[in-house]
């Protein structure tokens, strides 16, 4: 029940966003619905009309009761068509509206959660709960509007409406409709929603193998694994469609056991209107109303019983959007954040103590640096020491338990993320690009970029050369994360993405390492011009690459133990750095 009421307050807070629209639809579907419930005592009218002169010929007056009566009829079955009709017109771009806003406001969030929660979360499985959520609201929300509400009015008019002529008939009415609406609740919640959460959770580990596997292709194919790939979707497949089968069995027990009480309130409704009937208390226009009011509560009732597992079903689709919207974002900008006013580049962490949620004790504990503005600086140190954490503190990717990291001067812990990262350019060692056009991947650090600038910065990055040479050029799609490029034209690309940022400050992640030694000296090249004038953060393993920084800071336990210049480093008899490169010298000649 409380992620029934969680899933209600969610779709109620999309809702309370248009009150004029909410207000229009009440009218709309009220009218609708008011219409409804007087059609029975018409209709009983209209036969007890034509029951009067069933003998003879009628009257004048009997024959215009009669037509005046079947005129009331047939304008309330028109009144009732057009009120929804009226209401549907309303009601479709107002579920438009929402449904735009809830995945619209999902991928919001998701963009924001921590690196932690993306490392450990199936993309596959985040997608398909984002797109199965907005169908779930748009079941849920028919289900309220189109189902829900007017089969409730209808219900408690027509009992009102029976009670009023036989309170006999309008007891049992009742006693009837809330007997069967405790009966679908109970057995929704209690018997068919936990096999329908398995089902959701089964649909979601299924989508997640698919895309895991059809990602990671290149690696399928390169070790002959696709039969290894079919077992293993076989298998997710297998456990979803043991939960879905239970799921719509449970469903048919549900849809059987209403069933059984319509039964016993045909019976006992028609038996009551008949005795009723034979004691002179009913006429044929009673039971006709009666009868006819069965019929429009048994129709209202059955499609009660489908809206009421649609609900159940569409409440556990949509937990997981829900829940998307009370998880905390992993770094949310401080209520106080402005701009970051960088120009320079200048960086400083000051007495910074950060631990990792996972481990006991801080990497880093009243940690301090200053890398003046332009100045070239390289991280090494051997896996672990704290060289990646330094750079994810830097885009503010976690928050610092203590202390401050400064750009310019600036605590970048009250600045806006979205300015922060605009002042940072990142060339990491495997690029992923868009599945969008190489003029889109190269300008995605400033959209606004003329084609000029585009080519320019690609030209520079030594990437022009072989986007010409493409059939497309510059429109080329480069398929999923840049399958359809090399190692070295994906780097290119993100070079030329760099310089046509012309961030201040620019991070080098291994930018070479994964590259051979020819196409490394290509894009050297353009690296050299991207840091031009920037204060630069290199990121190496490979000693070879560092040697003309003007400073080298080597890491070990979260802390620098060693800095200077490679000469520098290298005239320490003893010091890490000369350990570091004797160990990768020895490497390259073994």
């Amino acid at each position: 029940m409380d992620r029934i009421l969680e899933v209600t307050a969610f779709i109620w807070g999309h809702w309370r966003r248009y009150p004029w629209m909410i207000v229009g639809l009440v009218i709309g579907m009220s009218t609708a619905v008011l219409l409804d419930i007087f059609l029975p005592i018409v209709a009983g009218r209209l036969i007890d009309a034509v029951a009067v002169a069933v003998l003879g010929e009628p009257t004048p007056e009997q024959a215009r009761a009669a037509v005046w009566a079947l005129v009331i009829f047939v304008g309330l079955s028109i009144g009732f068509h057009v009120s929804r009709f009226l209401s549907f017109q309303l009601w479709i771009p107002f579920a438009g509206n929402c449904m735009r806003n809830i995945v619209v406001e999902a991928f919001h969030r998701v963009q924001r959660y921590s690196t932690d929660w993306h490392a450990n979360t199936f993309a596959g499985a985040t997608v398909r709960k984002i797109s199965r959520g907005m169908w779930a609201y748009d079941t849920l929300a028919d289900t309220i509007y189109i189902g829900l509400f007017p089969s409730i009015c209808v219900l408690v008019g027509i009992t009102i409406s029976l009670a009023l002529h036989w309170p006999l008939i309008g007891l049992v009415t009742g006693i009837g409709i809330v007997i069967y609406w405790t009966l679908s609740l109970k057995m929704a919640t209690g018997y068919v929603a936990p096999i329908n959460r398995i089902s959701n959770r089964m649909d979601s580990n299924m989508g997640a193998a698919l895309a895991d596997s059809i990602s990671c292709n290149a690696v399928v194919k390169s070790f002959g694994a696709e039969r290894r790939e079919d077992a293993r979707l076989h298998g997710a497949v297998s456990d979803w469609r043991h939960a879905a089968t239970s799921s719509w069995k449970r469903m048919e027990h549900l849809a059987m056991a209403q069933v059984a009480i319509l039964v016993l309130m045909q019976i006992g409704l028609l038996g009551l209107v008949l005795w009723f009937w034979s004691r002179g208390e009913a006429t044929a226009g009673g039971v006709t109303f009666v009868m006819t009011s069965y019929f429009l509560v048994h129709g209202y009732m059955r499609d009660v019983g489908q809206h009421i597992r649609n609900l159940q079903q569409g409440v556990n689709e949509l937990e997981d959007v829900v829940d998307f919207a009370k998880l905390p974002l992993g770094v949310p900008d401080a209520p106080d954040a402005k701009p970051l006013a960088a120009n320079q580049g200048a960086l400083a962490f000051d007495r910074v103590t950060f631990r990792y949620g996972n481990q006991a004790a801080p990497l880093y504990r009243d940690f301090s640096l200053e890398i003046r503005a332009g100045e070239h600086v390289a991280l090494v140190g051997k896996s672990g020491s704290g060289k990646s954490t330094f750079v994810k503190l830097v885009q503010r990717l976690y928050d610092v338990d203590q202390g401050r990291v400064l750009i310019d001067g600036q605590d970048i812990a009250h600045c806006t993320q979205e300015s922060l990262r605009r002042a940072i350019a990142v060339v990491p060692q495997d690029p992923a690009l868009f599945h969008r056009s190489l003029a889109e991947n190269i300008s995605y650090g400033r959209p606004e970029a003329t084609q000029e600038e585009i080519v320019d910065a690609a030209r520079r990055a030594n990437a022009d050369g072989f986007i010409r040479a493409l059939p497309d050029g510059y429109d080329t799609l480069v398929g999923e994360r840049g399958v359809k490029l090399s190692g070295g034209e994906r780097q290119r690309v993100a070079i030329a993405r760099a310089i046509l940022a012309d961030a201040p400050l620019l991070i080098l992640d291994e930018a070479t390492s994964s590259l051979d030694s020819i196409t490394e000296a290509q894009i050297q090249e353009a690296i050299e011009d991207l840091m031009r004038g920037r204060t630069t953060i290199i990121i190496a393993h490979r000693l070879a690459t560092v040697r003309s920084v003007d400073r080298i800071l080597v890491f070990s336990d979260g802390a620098v133990v060693e800095r200077g210049t490679h000469a520098e480093l290298m005239a320490r008899a003893d010091g890490h750095y000369r350990e570091l490169h004797r160990m990768q010298v020895e490497k390259l000649a073994s």
